[in-house]
């Protein structure tokens, strides 16, 4: 077993930040590329609808992942703050707590969007045939929600061991699995939208055992709790994880506004915008990495109470994404036609590819600024920050904008306004985020993780 120490205590910041956001990346974007490969081999069969019909049901699908990823950063912050503390075995029963939390809601969550699909599919403003293959597809892949979130968690417990090759490696077997078997279900075996969708569900499997195993393997396995620690574990986990998951509720919710509004403008403009949604997480892989690569580093030296090293971490991932954001720009702008061809774009779909391409793609440094800020507020004891931006960043920082854009530049506008609204909740996060780390922290007399050892002391004592 290795031994489970909290190696961001001490090394190059940058140094540290650089490699876990890479290979964090790596593994996103196995399966980000995989998903733009489904695109890719869905255009081919030459059905707007079909195409149409991914775009919504990625709205969807980013929602329900949000849950998972929410649970994700409660057990990867608890346990990075753990290892920081020295508590390795407090670390290993966490990890245990959250992944059977997860998995009870998960499967409770699945339920409930599988029960409304066809509801939820008609709010985003798909109708006949699209809505029904929307529809169909969803109900297969939905109800692995819960190996989903189990697969996530295992990830950000492997990252909050510092173990970025190994939760890297997870995804990317899940991604290879995904890629074999499309062809052969999408054009093999004729099945076009539900291969794909049994392709994804394969790989949600195959996600969680590579995720999860070498957490049993190398990190000393899931410490199994007592019925009393399964309880008093609840409001410690919950304390993070609800308002991360109401912090990840706000991105779908957002996109589905942005999916609503360029409804308005035909199939064509839906399937450009569901192109650029399958485009975007593979070229910025790195920076959708940034919460769950930053958080441990920040949570282990949190919990260690090395404050400088908090904020020279923040910093770092700062100027990371500043030089990422601008040469990955660079290189959409130069590779924007070969990109166009590929999916035969034309129209308001090329319009709205080359757009992207350009310089909408700058704008994504302010998401990363928020990303970082997430990842700060995550694991400094202030989770709901995180909640308030991010739902102010996608109803006040979107809506209005979108509306706005729509009305003035037509589809154009529906992503220039969204790209505006990200400018300013991202200046504002970055902002708070500094004022924070500006003052002294003290994690453990106020801190839920505190309250509930004394807890389990007390429980223990009277045993």
């Amino acid at each position: 077993m290795a031994d489970a120490q909290a190696k961001f205590l001490t090394g190059n910041l940058f140094r540290h930040v650089s490699t876990m956001s890479l290979a964090a990346s790596i593994g996103l974007m196995a399966i980000f590329a995989v998903d733009f490969i489904d695109m890719i081999f869905i255009s081919m069969l030459g059905n707007a609808a079909l195409a149409a019909a991914v775009g919504y049901a990625g709205a969807i699908l980013f929602f329900t992942t949000s849950f998972s990823i929410g649970m994700a950063i409660a057990a990867g912050a608890l346990v990075a703050r753990a290892l920081g503390s020295g508590e390795h075995l407090t670390a290993s029963r966490r990890a245990a707590t959250a992944l059977l939390y997860g998995i009870v809601f998960g499967s409770l969550f699945a339920a409930l969007v599988w029960l409304n699909l066809a509801r939820l599919v008609d709010l985003l403003g798909a109708t006949g045939a699209t809505a029904d293959l929307a529809v169909n597809y969803l109900q297969i892949i939905i109800p692995t929600l819960p190996v989903m979130t189990a697969g996530m968690i295992g990830g950000a417990i492997l990252r909050a061991h510092g173990d970025a090759r190994r939760s890297m490696m997870a995804t990317i077997i899940a991604g290879v699995v995904n890629a074999v078997l499309d062809p052969i279900l999408i054009f093999g075996l004729d099945m076009e939208l539900t291969g794909a969708a049994l392709a994804s569900v394969a790989a949600r499997f195959v996600m969680a055992y590579a995720s999860l195993a070498p957490v049993v393997r190398h990190y000393g396995g899931f410490d199994k709790p007592t019925s009393a620690e399964f309880r008093i574990d609840f409001p410690v986990i919950m304390g993070i994880a609800f308002p991360a998951i109401l912090t990840q509720f706000a991105t779908p919710l957002g996109q589905a506004v942005v999916t609503r509004s360029m409804a308005e403008f035909g199939e064509a403009a839906v399937a450009g915008m569901a192109i650029i949604g399958r485009l975007t997480p593979v070229a910025f892989g790195v920076i959708f990495a940034l919460s769950g690569a930053v958080g441990p580093i920040i949570g282990q030296n949190f919990g260690a109470n090395q404050h400088d090293r908090v904020r020279g971490a923040f910093n770092a991932a700062v100027i990371f994404v500043g030089i990422f954001v601008v040469a990955m720009t660079l290189l959409l702008f130069l590779v924007r036609g070969p990109i166009a061809a590929v999916f035969q774009a034309d129209g308001i779909t090329l319009e709205l590819l080359f757009l992207f391409c350009g310089p909408l793609a700058l704008a994504f440094f302010f998401n990363g600024l928020l990303f970082i800020a997430n990842a700060a507020f995550n694991n400094l004891n202030h989770p709901f920050y995180s909640t308030w931006l991010n739902w102010g960043r996608h109803t006040l920082g979107t809506i209005p904008f979108v509306l706005l854009g729509a009305a003035w530049f037509g589809a154009p506008g529906v992503l220039i306004g969204q790209a505006a609204g990200g400018v300013i909740f991202g200046l504002l996060a970055w902002a708070l985020a500094a004022r924070i780390m500006g003052k002294d922290h003290d994690p453990k007399p106020k801190d839920l993780f505190a309250r509930q050892g004394r807890q389990l002391s007390l429980f223990h004592h009277r045993r």
